[in-house]
């Protein structure tokens, strides 16, 4: 039996949610309506996975999620408005270490978690396989010297248009990933001379957030694709959530431009973004990095990347909360390298040649 605790202030949500995954008849549920009550039904229940709120009275979600990681980590998935606020507090649970986030439905209650019901499943089960890993060590203290880190990426930018052909790193990321990002990018120096476009599995709403997250913790510069957006070396592009991010060719430059979603179950869809990719670049000028994350999303056209001469980054079992993804890549024989993710910025630097910089040097 999977045990599940459900966080959440509304009593008609808690009850439909509970007859909701009951009825699967496999999944045991507990109730708690607010972070107090929910430290109690963890100590209590031993849930497997935790469904939390993020605005609830007494206690709030990230209040929780705090002492969740603190005194006994588990999986824990965030479920959230999609509003500015409700969506940047998800983002920011996600930092602490839930790993997962969904939006709660609109409109009537009944109708709305049909519509997400095999979208919570899905992310339950995939909660349920995966490691907690410990908050990261937020850098704020960086905060005071963007205006320097600006300067320098003008610089890099036009140092590396000065090159050449550009290149590109194109990472496919979901259950996990938030984290995993934050790991990485935060590596990258001003001076990184291809463009970086991810799919990150992400519902719609959240993906701006998590790109002003990031921005705000990078050298390199952090952005949401919302439509076309001429390609530059040392900026990452985020792909909308539950749109695709691919990249064409326009005027003789790399572009990256958000479109509407295909029949694929996941969204940014990363064999969507590779596929594109290879259809308007050489292979050898691309980098494909598959992170954690469930289903096999990425792994057939990275595969064909490396068959075709580019190169591929594999994240580890050892490292990765959910391994589903990189293990697929790896079963078709299209991971350059196998490693684990406090190393893949490292061998993306050696790949690429990039001057390494830091903040303040």
């Amino acid at each position: 039996m999977l045990k599940v605790l459900i966080v959440e202030d509304s009593a008609l949500m808690r009850r439909q949610l509970r007859r909701m995954l009951e009825a699967e008849g496999d999944i045991e549920v507990a109730l708690a309506r607010n972070g107090v009550e929910a430290l109690e039904q963890i100590a209590a229940f031993q849930p497997q996975v935790v469904t939390l709120d993020v605005n609830m009275p007494e206690m709030d979600g990230l209040t929780c999620l705090g002492h969740i990681m603190r005194d006994s980590p588990r999986p824990v998935l965030m479920v959230s408005s999609i509003t500015e606020q409700g969506s940047d507090a998800a983002v920011r649970a996600l930092a602490l270490g839930a790993v997962d986030v969904m939006a709660k439905p609109d409109g009537t209650v009944s109708v709305g978690l049909d519509r997400m019901r095999d979208e919570l499943l899905a992310k339950l089960r995939a909660a349920a396989r995966a490691r907690p890993r410990r908050a990261l060590r937020l850098r704020d203290t960086l905060r005071a010297e963007r205006a320097a880190a600006e300067q320098r990426r003008a610089a890099a930018a036009a140092k590396a248009m000065a090159r050449g052909a550009l290149g590109l790193t194109l990472i496919g990321v979901s259950t996990g990933g938030p984290r995993t990002l934050e790991e990485i990018l935060p590596e990258l120096p001003a001076s990184y001379p291809q463009a970086i476009v991810v799919a990150q599995h992400m519902p719609a709403g959240f993906t701006a957030s998590f790109a002003r997250r990031l921005d705000g913790i990078c050298e390199v510069t952090v952005t949401e694709v919302n439509g076309p957006v001429p390609l530059a070396p040392g900026h990452v592009y985020i792909g909308r959530g539950e749109a695709d991010v691919v990249v064409e060719r326009r005027l003789g430059r790399l572009v990256a431009n958000s479109v509407r979603a295909d029949d694929s179950l996941w969204h940014p869809s990363v064999n969507r973004l590779v596929h594109s990719a290879l259809g308007v670049a050489q292979a050898g000028t691309l980098i494909g990095v598959q992170l954690t994350g469930m289903g096999d999303d990425g792994a057939e056209a990275m595969a064909l990347l490396r068959a075709r001469g580019g190169r591929t980054i594999a994240e580890s079992e050892e490292t990765a909360a959910v391994f589903g993804m990189p293990a697929e890549l790896i079963r078709r024989g299209g991971a350059t390298e196998v490693m684990n993710c406090d190393r893949i910025a490292a061998r993306l630097l050696q790949w690429t040649g990039a001057e390494v910089r830091r903040w303040g040097s």
